[in-house]
């Protein structure tokens, strides 16, 4: 099943910025990330949407935004993550 995308503008300066964030993250693309984040800040504020998210899946989003800065707390791995 294939899901339907829309485009988004954002400043190419922040695309930028994103896409330099990613490098050996895991992410496949500025696209990817910016996915996760709005998924992860949906899960946060209890929004229907984010209940397709396994909480493995959350977990892992919270863990890469960590990782990157995004979020406060130390960096750990994804396996250290409770």
């Amino acid at each position: 099943m294939s899901e339907s995308r829309v485009t988004i503008k954002i400043p190419r300066a922040l695309y930028d910025r994103i896409r330099g964030l990613i490098r050996d993250s895991g992410f496949s693309s500025p696209t990817e990330f910016i996915v996760h984040v709005l998924r992860d800040l949906l899960a946060e504020s209890g929004d229907g949407e984010a209940d397709t998210l396994s909480r493995d899946e959350v977990r892992a989003i919270r863990t890469r935004l960590r990782n990157l800065g995004y979020l406060p707390g130390e960096m750990r791995a994804p396996e250290e993550e409770r």
